[in-house]
Parts: C-alpha cells; structure tokens; sequence
C-alpha cells in the first residue's frame, strides 16, 4: 500500500474529520468568548469597581514611569501586565463554564435516552426453546 493511499484512508475517517470540525468551530468559539470578555464583562466589571481599565493595569520593573500601557511598550520596558491576565482568567472562565454546561447536557441525555426495545426472538426459536423445555422434564 502507497504512501498517498494509506494518508487518505487515514484521512477520510470518520474521527479525523470530526476532530478538524471541532477544532475550527472551538478557534471560532474561542475568539467569540475572547470578545465577549473583553469587550463586555470586562468593562462593565471596572465601572463596578471604579472606573478601571483591566487591559490598562501593569506594574513597570524600570526606573522610567510612563503615561500609559501603549508607550512603557513601546519603549520596551520590562512589565508585568496582570491586567491583561485578569482579562485570560476570565475569559478561560467562561469558556470552561461553557464546556461544562454542553457536557453535562449531553450526559444527561445519554442517560435520559429509553433503551431500545428487545426483540421478541423467531418463532422457530420459541418452539425450539419449547421442546427443549419439554424434554427436559
């Protein structure tokens, strides 16, 4: 068997293309809480708190202060940007939230789901278990 022939059975299995859909559709919801956190729980939280800025909060490790987040950048001082992690915490938060929430769903409805009916064995079989029964006594 080629190379190419045993990369496209692979390929085309049934669990490769499901793990390519998830990955696309959980970079897709990832951006999507990624901009939810930032652009709304975040904002409404440092109003709650005073107006704060989360993005904005960063401790400079050098000697020169620096207006704002944007310029210590630019100058290449050394930071710490624990406003910037806030905003990851969260925001892996809300995504862990929502795996949570979509998994104990989907259990839930595993174990709700009525177990098939068993099907009722031949006729024949019946009357062979019939005669058999029979002549045992």
């Amino acid at each position: 068997m080629s190379f190419i022939s045993e990369f496209k059975e692979f390929a085309i299995k049934g669990n490769v293309v499901d793990l390519a859909v998830a990955v696309i559709i959980g970079g897709a919801f990832g951006k999507i809480v990624d901009s939810f956190v930032k652009d709304i729980v975040m904002p409404v939280v440092g109003q709650l708190i005073g107006g704060v800025d989360f993005k904005e909060l960063y401790i400079n490790l050098g000697n020169t202060t620096y207006a704002t987040l944007d310029l210590a950048e630019k100058a290449g001082a050394p930071l710490i940007k624990y406003g910037v992690f806030i905003n990851s915490v969260v925001n892996f938060t809300i995504i862990a939230l929502a795996i949570f929430v979509v998994v104990k769903a989907i259990s839930k409805l595993k174990k709700t789901a009525p177990a098939a009916a068993p099907v009722a064995p031949p006729e024949d079989v019946l009357l062979l278990r019939e005669i058999r029964d029979s002549l045992k006594k």
